[in-house]
Protein backbone atom coordinates (compact mmCIF):
# COMPACT_ATOMS: atom_id res chain seq x y z
CA UNK A 1 0.00 0.00 0.00
CA UNK A 2 1.48 3.31 -1.07
CA UNK A 3 -1.16 5.99 -0.95
CA UNK A 4 -1.35 9.64 0.03
CA UNK A 5 -4.32 11.00 1.99
CA UNK A 6 -4.64 14.69 1.10
CA UNK A 7 -7.16 17.40 1.87
CA UNK A 8 -8.59 20.28 -0.08
CA UNK A 9 -7.63 22.49 2.88
CA UNK A 10 -6.77 22.25 6.55
CA UNK A 11 -9.36 20.85 8.93
CA UNK A 12 -11.21 18.64 6.46
CA UNK A 13 -10.46 15.43 8.38
CA UNK A 14 -7.22 14.08 6.87
CA UNK A 15 -6.05 12.74 10.22
CA UNK A 16 -9.43 11.17 10.99
CA UNK A 17 -9.47 9.37 7.65
CA UNK A 18 -5.83 8.32 8.01
CA UNK A 19 -6.37 6.97 11.53
CA UNK A 20 -9.50 5.12 10.41
CA UNK A 21 -7.57 3.40 7.64
CA UNK A 22 -4.59 2.63 9.88
CA UNK A 23 -6.72 1.30 12.73
CA UNK A 24 -8.68 -1.02 10.43
CA UNK A 25 -5.62 -2.34 8.60
CA UNK A 26 -3.36 -2.69 11.65
CA UNK A 27 -5.70 -3.62 14.49
CA UNK A 28 -8.42 -5.54 12.65
CA UNK A 29 -6.59 -6.94 9.63
CA UNK A 30 -3.26 -7.33 11.47
CA UNK A 31 -1.31 -5.92 8.53
CA UNK A 32 2.05 -4.19 8.71
CA UNK A 33 1.67 -0.54 7.72
CA UNK A 34 4.39 2.12 7.71
CA UNK A 35 2.94 5.60 8.09
CA UNK A 36 4.40 8.92 6.99
CA UNK A 37 3.54 12.57 7.59
CA UNK A 38 4.31 15.39 5.18
CA UNK A 39 6.12 18.25 6.91
CA UNK A 40 7.76 18.62 10.33
CA UNK A 41 4.59 17.94 12.34
CA UNK A 42 5.19 15.90 15.50
CA UNK A 43 1.66 15.61 16.92
CA UNK A 44 -0.07 13.73 14.10
CA UNK A 45 2.79 11.17 14.02
CA UNK A 46 2.03 10.45 17.70
CA UNK A 47 -1.42 9.20 16.68
CA UNK A 48 0.01 7.18 13.81
CA UNK A 49 2.46 5.44 16.11
CA UNK A 50 -0.24 4.85 18.72
CA UNK A 51 -2.24 2.90 16.13
CA UNK A 52 0.49 1.13 14.16
CA UNK A 53 2.99 0.52 16.96
CA UNK A 54 5.79 1.77 14.68
CA UNK A 55 7.35 5.25 14.47
CA UNK A 56 5.83 7.52 11.89
CA UNK A 57 8.38 9.09 9.55
CA UNK A 58 8.33 12.73 8.44
CA UNK A 59 8.76 13.68 4.79
CA UNK A 60 10.03 17.25 4.80
CA UNK A 61 12.16 18.44 1.86
CA UNK A 62 12.68 21.83 3.54
CA UNK A 63 14.58 20.55 6.58
CA UNK A 64 16.17 17.76 4.53
CA UNK A 65 16.03 17.46 0.73
CA UNK A 66 14.04 15.87 -2.06
CA UNK A 67 16.63 13.10 -2.26
CA UNK A 68 16.36 12.37 1.44
CA UNK A 69 12.56 12.20 1.20
CA UNK A 70 12.84 9.58 -1.53
CA UNK A 71 15.49 7.57 0.29
CA UNK A 72 13.58 7.77 3.58
CA UNK A 73 10.42 6.49 1.93
CA UNK A 74 12.17 3.63 0.17
CA UNK A 75 14.13 2.59 3.26
CA UNK A 76 11.22 2.53 5.69
CA UNK A 77 8.82 0.75 3.34
CA UNK A 78 11.11 -2.23 2.77
CA UNK A 79 9.95 -4.05 5.89
CA UNK A 80 6.24 -3.18 5.65
CA UNK A 81 3.45 -4.57 3.54
CA UNK A 82 1.84 -1.19 3.04
CA UNK A 83 2.62 2.51 3.35
CA UNK A 84 0.22 5.36 4.03
CA UNK A 85 1.16 9.04 3.81
CA UNK A 86 -0.85 11.78 5.47
CA UNK A 87 -0.59 15.13 3.75
CA UNK A 88 -0.30 18.61 5.19
CA UNK A 89 -2.83 21.45 4.91
CA UNK A 90 -4.38 21.62 1.43
CA UNK A 91 -3.01 19.50 -1.41
CA UNK A 92 -1.12 22.36 -3.07
CA UNK A 93 -0.18 24.33 0.06
CA UNK A 94 3.60 24.66 0.24
CA UNK A 95 6.15 27.42 0.67
CA UNK A 96 5.81 28.84 -2.83
CA UNK A 97 7.83 28.61 -5.98
CA UNK A 98 11.41 28.17 -4.81
CA UNK A 99 14.03 29.48 -7.20
CA UNK A 100 16.71 27.00 -8.14
CA UNK A 101 19.55 29.20 -6.91
CA UNK A 102 18.19 29.20 -3.36
CA UNK A 103 17.51 25.55 -2.66
CA UNK A 104 19.25 24.16 -5.74
CA UNK A 105 15.96 22.56 -6.77
CA UNK A 106 15.34 22.08 -10.46
CA UNK A 107 12.30 24.17 -11.31
CA UNK A 108 9.50 22.51 -13.26
CA UNK A 109 7.21 24.71 -15.30
CA UNK A 110 3.85 22.98 -15.41
CA UNK A 111 1.23 24.51 -17.67
CA UNK A 112 -2.51 24.06 -17.60
CA UNK A 113 -3.90 22.56 -20.82
CA UNK A 114 -6.01 25.53 -21.95
CA UNK A 115 -4.17 28.53 -20.47
CA UNK A 116 -0.71 30.01 -20.24
CA UNK A 117 -0.71 29.81 -16.45
CA UNK A 118 2.45 28.22 -15.10
CA UNK A 119 2.05 26.16 -11.98
CA UNK A 120 4.49 26.84 -9.14
CA UNK A 121 6.39 23.97 -7.58
CA UNK A 122 4.59 24.52 -4.25
CA UNK A 123 7.71 23.20 -2.57
CA UNK A 124 7.10 20.89 0.42
CA UNK A 125 3.38 20.62 -0.31
CA UNK A 126 1.55 17.31 -0.40
CA UNK A 127 1.41 17.60 -4.20
CA UNK A 128 5.18 18.04 -4.28
CA UNK A 129 5.66 14.85 -2.24
CA UNK A 130 3.22 13.01 -4.50
CA UNK A 131 5.24 14.04 -7.55
CA UNK A 132 8.69 13.12 -6.29
CA UNK A 133 7.48 9.79 -4.85
CA UNK A 134 5.14 9.09 -7.78
CA UNK A 135 2.26 8.12 -5.49
CA UNK A 136 -1.50 8.30 -6.10
CA UNK A 137 -3.62 10.67 -4.03
CA UNK A 138 -6.98 10.26 -2.32
CA UNK A 139 -8.59 13.66 -1.71
CA UNK A 140 -10.65 14.26 1.44
CA UNK A 141 -13.42 16.85 1.00
CA UNK A 142 -15.37 18.45 3.84
CA UNK A 143 -19.00 18.27 2.66
CA UNK A 144 -20.63 19.75 5.75
CA UNK A 145 -21.55 23.03 4.06
CA UNK A 146 -21.98 22.18 0.39
CA UNK A 147 -23.71 19.82 -2.02
CA UNK A 148 -23.44 20.31 -5.79
CA UNK A 149 -20.41 22.58 -5.45
CA UNK A 150 -18.37 19.52 -4.52
CA UNK A 151 -18.02 18.81 -8.24
CA UNK A 152 -16.27 22.13 -8.88
CA UNK A 153 -13.85 21.50 -6.02
CA UNK A 154 -13.11 17.95 -7.11
CA UNK A 155 -12.72 18.90 -10.78
CA UNK A 156 -10.44 21.81 -9.93
CA UNK A 157 -8.12 19.71 -7.81
CA UNK A 158 -8.03 16.87 -10.31
CA UNK A 159 -7.21 19.08 -13.32
CA UNK A 160 -5.00 21.70 -11.65
CA UNK A 161 -1.78 19.68 -11.94
CA UNK A 162 -1.74 16.78 -14.42
CA UNK A 163 1.38 15.41 -12.73
CA UNK A 164 -0.57 14.69 -9.54
CA UNK A 165 -2.77 11.62 -9.90
CA UNK A 166 -5.97 11.84 -7.86
CA UNK A 167 -7.54 8.39 -7.87
CA UNK A 168 -10.64 9.03 -5.78
CA UNK A 169 -12.40 11.03 -3.09
CA UNK A 170 -13.45 10.59 0.51
CA UNK A 171 -16.52 12.61 1.46
CA UNK A 172 -16.36 13.65 5.10
CA UNK A 173 -19.04 15.06 7.43
CA UNK A 174 -21.93 14.02 5.23
CA UNK A 175 -25.38 14.68 6.69
CA UNK A 176 -28.60 12.99 5.56
CA UNK A 177 -29.14 10.41 2.84
CA UNK A 178 -30.52 13.18 0.66
CA UNK A 179 -27.31 15.14 1.19
CA UNK A 180 -25.25 12.12 0.13
CA UNK A 181 -27.37 11.63 -2.99
CA UNK A 182 -26.79 15.23 -4.06
CA UNK A 183 -23.03 14.80 -3.60
CA UNK A 184 -22.96 11.54 -5.55
CA UNK A 185 -25.01 12.95 -8.42
CA UNK A 186 -22.70 15.96 -8.69
CA UNK A 187 -19.58 13.78 -8.88
CA UNK A 188 -20.87 11.32 -11.49
CA UNK A 189 -19.63 13.34 -14.53
CA UNK A 190 -16.07 13.34 -13.17
CA UNK A 191 -15.87 9.55 -13.50
CA UNK A 192 -13.76 9.21 -10.34
CA UNK A 193 -14.72 6.80 -7.57
CA UNK A 194 -16.01 7.81 -4.16
CA UNK A 195 -13.79 5.65 -1.97
CA UNK A 196 -15.36 6.55 1.35
CA UNK A 197 -18.24 8.37 2.99
CA UNK A 198 -17.96 9.43 6.63
CA UNK A 199 -21.07 10.76 8.29
CA UNK A 200 -21.12 13.36 11.03
CA UNK A 201 -20.22 11.75 14.35
CA UNK A 202 -20.08 14.24 17.18
CA UNK A 203 -19.11 11.51 19.65
CA UNK A 204 -15.98 10.58 17.65
CA UNK A 205 -13.78 13.62 17.81
CA UNK A 206 -10.15 14.34 18.62
CA UNK A 207 -9.87 17.69 20.43
CA UNK A 208 -7.44 20.30 19.19
CA UNK A 209 -5.87 23.53 20.36
CA UNK A 210 -3.40 26.14 19.12
CA UNK A 211 -0.67 23.71 17.94
CA UNK A 212 -3.10 21.23 16.39
CA UNK A 213 -4.47 18.07 17.93
CA UNK A 214 -4.14 17.43 21.65
CA UNK A 215 -1.24 14.94 22.12
CA UNK A 216 -2.05 11.28 22.71
CA UNK A 217 -0.78 11.30 26.30
CA UNK A 218 -3.53 13.75 27.25
CA UNK A 219 -6.41 11.71 25.80
CA UNK A 220 -7.53 8.92 28.16
CA UNK A 221 -10.44 8.09 25.81
CA UNK A 222 -8.18 7.58 22.78
CA UNK A 223 -8.55 3.77 22.72
CA UNK A 224 -12.31 4.17 22.44
CA UNK A 225 -11.94 6.66 19.59
CA UNK A 226 -9.53 4.39 17.71
CA UNK A 227 -11.87 1.41 18.04
CA UNK A 228 -14.78 3.50 16.79
CA UNK A 229 -12.72 4.66 13.82
CA UNK A 230 -11.81 1.06 13.00
CA UNK A 231 -15.50 0.14 13.08
CA UNK A 232 -16.35 3.06 10.82
CA UNK A 233 -13.57 2.17 8.41
CA UNK A 234 -15.01 -1.29 7.91
CA UNK A 235 -18.35 0.07 6.70
CA UNK A 236 -17.61 3.60 5.46
CA UNK A 237 -14.89 2.82 2.92
CA UNK A 238 -15.49 1.04 -0.36
CA UNK A 239 -12.81 -1.61 0.09
CA UNK A 240 -13.67 -3.28 -3.22
CA UNK A 241 -12.48 -0.11 -4.97
CA UNK A 242 -9.84 0.92 -2.44
CA UNK A 243 -7.85 -2.31 -2.10
CA UNK A 244 -7.02 -2.63 -5.84
CA UNK A 245 -5.66 0.92 -5.71
CA UNK A 246 -3.72 0.12 -2.56
CA UNK A 247 -2.23 -3.06 -3.95
CA UNK A 248 -1.56 -1.62 -7.38
CA UNK A 249 0.08 1.55 -6.10
CA UNK A 250 2.74 -0.51 -4.34
CA UNK A 251 4.41 -1.07 -7.72
CA UNK A 252 4.02 2.56 -8.86
CA UNK A 253 6.10 4.32 -6.26
CA UNK A 254 9.56 5.82 -6.43
CA UNK A 255 12.13 3.46 -7.88
CA UNK A 256 9.51 1.02 -9.12
CA UNK A 257 11.21 0.35 -12.45
CA UNK A 258 14.37 -0.90 -10.82
CA UNK A 259 15.16 -2.94 -7.76
CA UNK A 260 12.98 -1.69 -4.95
CA UNK A 261 14.96 0.08 -2.28
CA UNK A 262 18.05 0.63 -4.44
CA UNK A 263 19.50 4.11 -4.35
CA UNK A 264 19.56 5.84 -7.69
CA UNK A 265 17.44 3.23 -9.44
CA UNK A 266 16.19 3.97 -12.89
CA UNK A 267 12.78 5.55 -12.97
CA UNK A 268 13.08 7.42 -9.68
CA UNK A 269 11.50 10.82 -10.24
CA UNK A 270 13.50 13.83 -9.19
CA UNK A 271 16.44 11.94 -7.66
CA UNK A 272 19.19 14.50 -7.25
CA UNK A 273 22.46 13.73 -5.63
CA UNK A 274 22.25 9.96 -6.23
CA UNK A 275 24.96 7.92 -7.84
CA UNK A 276 24.38 6.32 -11.22
CA UNK A 277 26.65 3.44 -12.20
CA UNK A 278 26.84 1.91 -15.63
CA UNK A 279 28.82 -1.20 -16.56
CA UNK A 280 30.35 -0.92 -20.06
CA UNK A 281 32.66 -3.70 -21.29
CA UNK A 282 34.22 -4.38 -17.93
CA UNK A 283 34.86 -0.74 -17.15
CA UNK A 284 32.97 1.07 -14.45
CA UNK A 285 31.68 4.46 -15.45
CA UNK A 286 30.51 6.47 -12.47
CA UNK A 287 28.67 9.73 -12.74
CA UNK A 288 28.33 11.74 -9.56
CA UNK A 289 25.81 14.44 -8.96
CA UNK A 290 25.97 17.33 -6.55
CA UNK A 291 24.43 15.75 -3.45
CA UNK A 292 27.35 16.80 -1.23
CA UNK A 293 26.91 20.42 -2.27
CA UNK A 294 23.32 20.60 -1.11
CA UNK A 295 22.58 23.40 1.34
CA UNK A 296 19.57 23.68 3.59
CA UNK A 297 17.23 26.56 3.00
CA UNK A 298 18.00 28.28 6.27
CA UNK A 299 21.71 28.49 5.50
CA UNK A 300 21.29 29.63 1.92
CA UNK A 301 18.57 32.23 2.30
CA UNK A 302 19.49 35.86 2.85
CA UNK A 303 17.16 38.58 4.01
CA UNK A 304 17.97 42.22 3.47
CA UNK A 305 18.19 44.48 6.48
CA UNK A 306 15.39 46.65 5.16
CA UNK A 307 12.90 43.82 5.74
CA UNK A 308 13.55 43.92 9.47
CA UNK A 309 14.01 47.66 9.99
CA UNK A 310 11.33 49.47 11.96
CA UNK A 311 10.82 52.82 10.22
CA UNK A 312 10.55 56.03 12.21
CA UNK A 313 11.49 54.24 15.40
CA UNK A 314 14.03 54.78 18.11
CA UNK A 315 15.48 51.39 17.20
CA UNK A 316 16.96 52.99 14.07
CA UNK A 317 19.57 54.55 16.32
CA UNK A 318 22.09 52.66 18.51
CA UNK A 319 22.02 55.37 21.21
CA UNK A 320 19.13 53.92 23.27
CA UNK A 321 20.86 50.54 23.41
CA UNK A 322 24.14 52.15 24.54
CA UNK A 323 22.34 54.16 27.20
CA UNK A 324 20.61 51.03 28.47
CA UNK A 325 23.94 49.16 28.63
CA UNK A 326 25.53 52.00 30.62
CA UNK A 327 22.59 52.04 33.03
CA UNK A 328 22.81 48.28 33.61
CA UNK A 329 26.58 48.46 34.13
CA UNK A 330 26.20 51.32 36.63
CA UNK A 331 23.54 49.42 38.56
CA UNK A 332 25.74 46.32 38.80
CA UNK A 333 28.76 48.42 39.94
CA UNK A 334 26.72 50.13 42.70
CA UNK A 335 25.32 46.75 43.86
CA UNK A 336 28.76 45.15 44.04
CA UNK A 337 30.31 48.02 45.96
CA UNK A 338 27.57 48.09 48.60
Amino acid sequence: MSLIIAGERSGVGKTTVTLALLSFLCRWQKLSVQSFKVGPDYIDPMFHQYVTGSPCRNLDPVLTSETYVQQCFIHHTQQSEYALVEGVMGLFDGIGNIKSQKLKVKSQNYQLPTTNYQLPINFASTAHIARILNLPVVLVIDCSRLSGSVAAIAHGYRSFDPHVKIVGFVLNRVGSDRHLQLLQDALVPLDLPILGVLRRHDNITIPDRHLGLVPTAELPQLDFVIEQLATLAQTCFDWDKLMPLIQGSREQGVGSRGTRGTRGTRGTRGTRGTREIRETRGTRETRKKDFTNYQFAITNYQITNSEFRIPNSEFDSPLPAIALLISITKTIWIYCNN
